[in-house]
């Protein structure tokens, strides 16, 4: 099976669109795993399920203009990073609706917007922490976001990167520690 899917990414890399779908067919189940994984810690974005962060999974890949994606392993840490932009992207809009958007500001009498939760500005937060340990040490933030945004284990997340357990055990550690002190 693995052998199968890095053949269907080869064929989907030359632009074969019947490989994309195939691929996305073969893994449509542990997508949808990780998807409803993650998702259960955003519990309170109920507009986005499962079902929408596969498809939308699905068309970015397509509309990436057929990343250069070479195995099973490099495929699903691109989907996770794919499910933190689509979960970004999601609190950036709702946020973005709570604060009018773009339309003039009303001031009103009432205390609705201290009812209103705040979520989205902290995955927005871990995001922008996020981007900058990418740009200290780039697979700290690919541990966090296979870890975090995709549900995976550290023993997955191994296999993934070709790094050992203990390694990305390590990895998680370090990249917890800088990401709490950016959050402060």
């Amino acid at each position: 099976m693995v052998e199968d899917l890095t053949a269907l990414l080869a064929a989907a890399r030359v632009g074969d669109d019947r490989a994309v779908s195939a691929v996305f067919s073969m893994v449509y189940g542990e997508l949808r795993r990780l998807a409803r994984t993650k998702l259960r810690a955003h519990q309170t974005m109920t507009l986005l399920d499962t079902t929408s962060l596969v498809h939308e999974c699905y068309l970015r890949f397509v509309d990436s203009g057929r990343a250069q994606i070479a195995d099973r392993s490099h495929f699903f840490a691109y989907s996770a990073r794919v499910m933190r932009s689509v979960i970004v992207d999601f609190a950036r809009e709702k946020l973005s609706e709570r604060r009018g958007g773009g339309r003039a500001l009303l001031t009103l009498d009432t205390l609705i917007s201290e009812s209103v939760g705040g979520t989205e500005p902290d995955i927005l937060r871990i995001n922008d922490a996020l981007e900058d340990l990418a740009s200290v040490n780039p697979r700290l933030a690919t541990v966090v976001e296979m870890r975090y945004f995709a549900g995976y284990s550290e023993l997955e997340i191994a296999q993934a990167l070709g790094v050992s357990d203990r390694t990305v055990k390590r990895d998680w550690e370090k990249a917890r520690l800088m990401l709490r002190a950016a959050l402060r």
